[in-house]
């Protein structure tokens, strides 16, 4: 039979309350008892009984985390890291996958799945500014991603337009001034494609660089797929470019392919520079030179916030919007000029 709580007390001779208190972690118990009562736990194999805890607390241990497209590296790596910092913290995450589809999104925000959770940490896809009351929820919720500002929840996103016009100008700074952005979003104004395009154009015009609809690469999605049929239209129609900018890393690594494919030389011919700093982004060949828009940051700090307001459930407080900064990561595909 599984040990009990009074097997523990009894092996370490001390109360069942000081057990509890030594489970628990409660700071007053003296080094010697937590000495006792943990040995006689690893003696036993006792495991603490969770549901019993969690429906004395109100609380379930877990939280929800809702991502677009894990087939996509850069959620991939969000999810991973998100449940890196949970476990650490003692939590379990569960997670669920949208698609990017506005209803699903707008359905898992009313899910009656989420009652298995404390709260939950969403990046919506689908959903647009048009929703924001939609996110006016009776649970903890952390917001991420860029298709919705100023809503009723703490939001945790990246800085996209300072970001992409920081890549841009260290293009720039490079010695390119025909600069092709593979992955825009045809009128897409709120959003990581039209924000990276804006903080292009921004870069573009503090450098007096005429803005040239003729190399802006239209997608729909950002899969390598998209990228390397953005770039052989491109290169199709015959127009000039000294550079590639990819609003993200799976993008630019498709475009790259197709250039080598092409003959074109990278970075000798056409320099490339990504953005979101996947890990395959290091192993390239050539390696990629792309935007590191602090993810392990985001991960940590969503985390770290939605355990914040669980525990605190009855405080109000305004929303917050918390930015992670960024960096240019230098590598094989693209260089500064000398």
């Amino acid at each position: 039979m599984a040990a009990t709580l009074h097997d523990v007390a009894r092996i370490a001779g001390v109360s069942i309350k000081t057990v509890s208190n030594v489970i628990n972690d409660y700071p007053h118990i003296r080094p010697s008892t937590r000495e006792k009562v943990e040995a006689a736990i690893s003696e036993l194999g006792y495991t603490p009984n969770l549901t019993a805890r969690n429906l004395r607390s109100g609380r379930t241990g877990a939280i929800a985390l809702a991502l677009p497209d894990l087939s996509l590296a850069y959620f991939a790596e969000l999810a991973a890291q998100v449940i890196h910092e949970a476990e650490a913290a003692g939590v379990v995450v569960l997670v669920e996958q949208t698609g990017g589809d506005r209803a699903r999104e707008l359905d898992l925000l009313r899910s009656p799945r989420l009652q298995l959770t404390d709260g939950l940490i969403f990046s919506a896809l689908g959903m647009s500014q048009d929703d924001v009351r939609a996110l006016d929820v009776s649970y903890p919720m952390v917001l991420l991603g860029e298709r919705i500002f100023d809503g009723p929840t703490d939001h945790v996103t990246m800085r996209n337009v300072e970001a992409a016009r920081a890549a841009t100008e260290f293009l720039i700074a490079s010695g390119c001034r025909r600069i092709a952005v593979i992955g825009a979003h045809e009128g897409e104004v709120i959003g990581s494609a039209g924000l990276r395009l804006r903080g292009y154009r921004q870069a573009l015009d503090a450098a007096g660089i005429d803005f040239d609809e003729s190399i802006v690469g239209y997608t729909t999605l950002w899969h390598r797929a998209n990228g390397a049929d953005s770039m052989r239209e491109l290169l199709a129609r015959g127009v000039e470019f000294d550079a590639v900018f990819g609003l993200n890393d799976t993008l630019a690594l498709g475009a790259m392919r197709v250039l080598q494919e092409s003959g074109v030389r990278v970075p000798h011919d056409v320099q490339v520079v990504g953005f979101d700093d996947l890990d395959e982004a290091e192993y390239s060949i050539p390696s990629l030179t792309t935007v590191d828009p602090g993810r392990d940051w985001i991960a940590k700090t969503a985390v770290a916030t939605l355990l914040d307001r669980i525990a605190r459930a009855d405080a109000i407080e305004a929303p917050r919007q918390l930015l992670a900064e960024f960096r240019i990561v230098e590598r094989e595909s693209a260089h500064r000029a000398d």
